[in-house]
């Protein structure tokens, strides 16, 4: 008897994993689909290489079902995959730059504004590719209109922490999306990473941001760090460029000068960290 019940009990198992399995695949295959996309611009695809959007995504365990938060789209590169993924059976939200409604003083502000604008018309025209969106915004560090708590399975940033960072928010920022996850829920982060010497010295040009310091300031919000990974990581970035981050593709903040080789180096070598709410 103690025999046939542990056949069952490993049969069962090997089933799950086998599922598990199945359906990881599946989630990578639609991923990948949506990355390659003809309702995607050339250039867009062509940074696949650089960004990884299957693997990233992956990496983070998101689920078709998911209530999921993308934080400052901007252009919607990750968006125009997203959206897609989850319309069927979960829900997305974009928190938007802060819309011009007049007040707007300088011109970084401004320009981000009528990215937030172009996406959203974007969204609108393609209602059959991206389905329903919900869009608010988030002027660091509070999200306009406020959300409820503990709403969304994941949050998604990619490449704003510098930002919040260099405003000086990025401490309560944290704070805010920590509050938006339920318990067990991820954050996923993507984030220009500077170049480390040893555990307590690194340099920090435009843009780039230290990972322990970010890894610190999550775990300060209450963030609990689950994994890392190197997926996005280029080892050709030196992180000591005239301008920063702003030197590399896309931006190539130089224009021609050097253009070549900026070029060559590609994007920034990126940190890719895996937080969780704790349930507790």
């Amino acid at each position: 008897m103690k025999t046939t019940i542990t056949n069952i009990v490993l049969t069962l198992a090997l089933y799950l994993t086998l599922q598990v399995q199945a359906q990881a695949v599946e989630v990578t295959e639609r991923l990948s689909q949506l990355a390659s996309s003809a309702e995607r611009s050339s250039g867009h695809i062509e940074r696949n290489r650089y960004r990884h959007p299957a693997e990233t995504l992956n990496f983070f365990g998101i689920k078709p079902d998911m209530a999921v938060l993308e934080v400052w789209p901007s252009r919607g590169w990750y968006t125009e995959i997203l959206a897609p993924f989850l319309k069927d059976d979960g829900q997305f939200t974009i928190a938007q730059f802060r819309h011009d409604d007049g007040t707007l003083k300088d011109d970084r502000s401004i320009f981000w504004a009528r990215l937030s604008a172009n996406l959203a018309e974007q969204i609108t025209a393609k209602p059959e590719y991206f389905g329903t969106v919900h869009q608010i915004e988030l002027d660091p560090p509070l999200f306009v209109p406020a959300l409820a708590k503990e709403q969304f399975d994941m949050v998604l940033s990619f490449r704003n922490a510098h930002i919040w960072d260099e405003s000086g928010h990025l401490a309560a920022t944290l704070q805010s999306l920590y509050d938006l996850l339920k318990p067990g829920g991820v954050l996923g982060l993507v984030e220009h990473r500077a170049a480390t010497y040893s555990d307590t010295t690194s340099v920090a040009v435009e843009g780039y941001l230290d990972e322990p310091y970010v890894i610190a300031a999550a775990e300060q919000a209450g963030f609990q760090l689950v994994a890392r990974s190197e997926i996005n990581a280029n080892l050709l970035d030196t992180k000591d460029h005239p301008k920063g981050v702003y030197t590399l593709p896309p931006t190539l903040a130089l224009g021609k000068t050097n253009r070549a080789h900026y070029l060559k180096i590609g994007e920034s070598d990126r940190m890719t960290l895996k937080f969780i709410k704790p349930v507790s």
